[in-house]
């Protein structure tokens, strides 16, 4: 190993993840220009290394071939070596990583990528050891290899380079629409993957996924299946009882190695909780659970405490290692906890959170409440359980202030609009259901924080960090912010937010739409060209930005009476179909678009009367029932009028809070009847 102490051109950057690096042997560049003209100067093939902080596998591929003089040698010697942070550059990450699912039929991140100096792949990995081993290649093997293949067959190189781009680039756009069964097949596939004992889809690992879940809140709002429900409501009882929660700190890791939901991965993103705050609050607006609240108010406690920074924006994730070992700073041994809480509340918190001598991971313990039941362990402690409640919450609290002595895990500090953006949807969604101004306050001082540091000459920039920001805004920059946008408009009928969503829709498209094929690319026409421009839909980790902006057009398109806005969402919707129609369970953000259209959508517009503590009430009311297929416009009827053009004749009845009605392009007569449009509604 190196103790190289001299820093390569990484240690000018800003993004944590290439900070890592700055001290490697490896002669690193950011991605820029200058690399690829010296590997064109050169004749060197390009090693294009990219990753994230917070990577496990990046970490250990770091240590084991980064840090390593004699591998580093090799790539000094014979390539050109460049970091990227995935963070930071999805454009670049999305469209190698789609070359290496092509190539290798799979993809994750380390993902390692070989081209030339024109930046064409030629060869792709994910991750590889130094030596051979796991049934992987080594990667000194894979360099000197590839190498010796570079200069040795050039014609051979630059012919699968070109021959992978043109494959690639091939954009067809589907003249179908979305086939009729699609709701039906999609919940079908659902059903036949759904783990009935411990919740989620799919074998092990197991991933949170929440926007699948909200899909099905929907499906079960238009179907009226409970089935769907049911899953929703396991699934997230499931994953709030299990080690993927963190029991003492709150917050979700990334996913679950284990079918129960156990053992995580133990990394936590900002948008894991972003998504997981939206889906409890929508299923307790559902399931009506005092449980899916408690949940809400803990994500938003670690967010608060560990994400947020002083200036309102949020930082992206936590690492799951600390000294150099994954979920170190989460695990107990009961010796501990007996230590830390005293022999009688020490024996509580262990019945009640799975701790043993023996431990559940590798000798120690991942506190969780799988087999555990509240009622059962009050009975056998003779108290009831609020007293059981307390004396854990108590417990927790110590427990807590103890870990915090312990080395924490490595925090990804830089602040993205994209991700930001979610953690705004999910506060205003919570702030709205709950009627809590906690939510809303964090909500609007991370929206104050982007549009002050983020927007950069009329356009919304990628990244914040340390003072600079950086990058053009990516598709799901502004996707996300819409929604956010959208989100505080139904948290708070501040018209201002509906005026700022229409504003930053306009420019998405005149940025990001495809006029020839449809559909948004995922960089703007003035970003410097890659040699692929990508269009992103399937909804992975989070939805894709052509999903989330399918269905913020239409929403738009229904509060304003605009239909150029919905007419782009049904472009887009028919432009993917035939991706959506081959695998529906991949594209769930996607088809809620789809399925608002197709639940008989309502527009309600409510002009405040001269009664305020009436119209808020009404409001509460509103807001706690789960009505994703209503779109609302509610406030002073001379301010809406001004903003919303089709409302000009509108008029309020004796000076009453007065409800306008929509459906299927049919307005009813205007009332001042709440129960009755509550009965409607419902």
């Amino acid at each position: 190993m190196t103790t190289n102490q001299k820093p390569n051109r990484l240690i000018d950057e800003k993004s944590p993840y290439l900070l890592q690096h700055a001290y490697n042997p490896v002669d690193w560049y950011p991605w820029s220009e200058e690399a690829f003209a010296k590997a064109k100067a050169e004749n060197k093939p390009v090693f294009v290394s990219i990753g994230y902080s917070t990577c496990h596998w990046c970490h250990v591929m770091a240590h084991e071939s980064f840090e390593d003089d004699e591998v580093a040698a090799i790539l000094n010697e014979s390539y050109i070596s460049i970091k990227v942070d995935r963070e930071e550059r999805p454009d670049i990450d999305a469209i190698y990583m789609t070359i290496c699912q092509a190539l290798t039929g799979q993809g994750g991140w380390p993902l390692s990528v070989f081209l030339t100096p024109d930046q064409k792949p030629f060869y792709a990995g994910t991750y590889f050891p130094k030596e051979s081993m796991y049934g992987r290649p080594g990667f000194k093997d894979v360099l000197l290899s590839l190498n010796q293949q570079y200069h040795d067959n050039p014609e051979k190189i630059t012919e699968i380079g070109s021959q992978i781009v043109n494959t690639l680039s091939e954009q067809t756009k589907s003249e179908a629409p979305i086939s009729e069964g699609i709701l039906e097949k999609c919940f079908e596939q659902f059903s036949q993957t759904f783990d009935p004992r411990f919740g989620g889809f799919g074998q092990a690992p197991k991933f949170p996924s929440p926007h699948q879940l909200m899909y099905l809140l929907r499906y079960h709002r238009l179907k009226e299946d409970d089935e769907a429900t049911e899953m929703v409501i396991r699934t997230l009882d499931a994953m709030a009882n299990g080690g993927i929660y963190d029991h003492v700190g709150y917050g979700f890791s990334r996913y679950s190695v284990d079918e129960k939901w156990l053992v995580p991965h133990f990394e936590k993103m900002l948008y894991d909780q972003a998504l997981l705050m939206m889906a409890f609050t929508e299923a307790y607006q559902v399931a009506g659970s005092n449980r899916f609240q408690k949940v809400v108010k803990e994500i938003f406690e670690y967010v608060m405490r560990e994400l947020n920074d002083d200036q309102g924006g949020f930082y992206c994730a936590e690492d799951a290692d600390s000294e150099g070992v994954e979920g170190k700073y989460y695990l107990w041994d009961k010796w501990e906890i007996i230590d830390v809480l005293g022999e009688e509340n020490g024996e509580l918190f262990c019945d009640a959170y799975g701790i043993t001598e023996e431990g559940n991971f590798e000798g120690r313990n991942i506190p969780n409440l799988i087999k555990t039941s509240f009622i059962e362990l009050a009975e056998r402690k003779n108290m009831d359980v609020d007293e059981l409640t307390s004396k854990l919450n108590e417990a927790k609290k110590n427990l807590l202030e103890h870990r915090n002595k312990r080395v924490h895990p490595h925090k990804d500090d830089k602040i993205l609009t994209s991700w930001n953006a979610l953690m705004i949807t999910a506060l205003a969604k919570a702030a709205r259901v709950f009627n809590d101004e906690r939510y809303l306050k964090s909500a609007e001082n991370a929206f104050s924080f982007i549009e002050e540091n983020m927007v950069k000459g009329g356009r919304l920039m990628a990244r914040y960090r340390d003072g600079e920001v950086k990058f053009a805004g990516y598709l799901d920059d502004y996707a996300f912010f819409i929604w956010a946008c959208d989100a505080l408009y139904e948290a708070t009928y501040n018209v201002a937010y509906l005026e700022k969503m229409k504003k930053w829709t306009d420019k998405m498209i005149s940025g990001y739409w495809d006029e020839k094929n449809s559909g948004f690319y995922l960089y703007s026409k003035d970003s410097a060209e890659l040699i692929l421009r990508p269009k992103e839909i399937y909804d992975g980790a989070i939805p894709s930005g052509n999903s989330v902006a399918a269905l913020m057009l239409i929403k738009l398109s229904r509060r304003l009476g605009e239909t150029n806005y919905e007419t782009y969402a049904n472009q887009l919707l028919t432009a993917f179909s035939n991706q959506v129609n081959s695998y529906p369970m991949g594209y769930t953000q996607f088809l809620t678009a789809h399925l608002f259209i197709q639940s008989e959508p309502k527009e309600l517009v409510i002009f405040k009367g001269k009664d305020e503590k009436g119209y808020k009430e009404l409001l509460k009311n509103l807001n706690r029932m789960f009505l994703p297929e209503v779109v609302i416009v509610a406030g002073e009827e001379e301010q809406l009028k001004e903003s919303i053009a089709f409302l000009k004749d509108y008029e309020t009845i004796d000076e009453q809070t007065t409800f306008f009605l929509c459906r299927q392009f049919q307005c009813e007569r205007p009332t001042t009847d709440f129960q009755m449009i509550f009965e409607k509604l419902k």
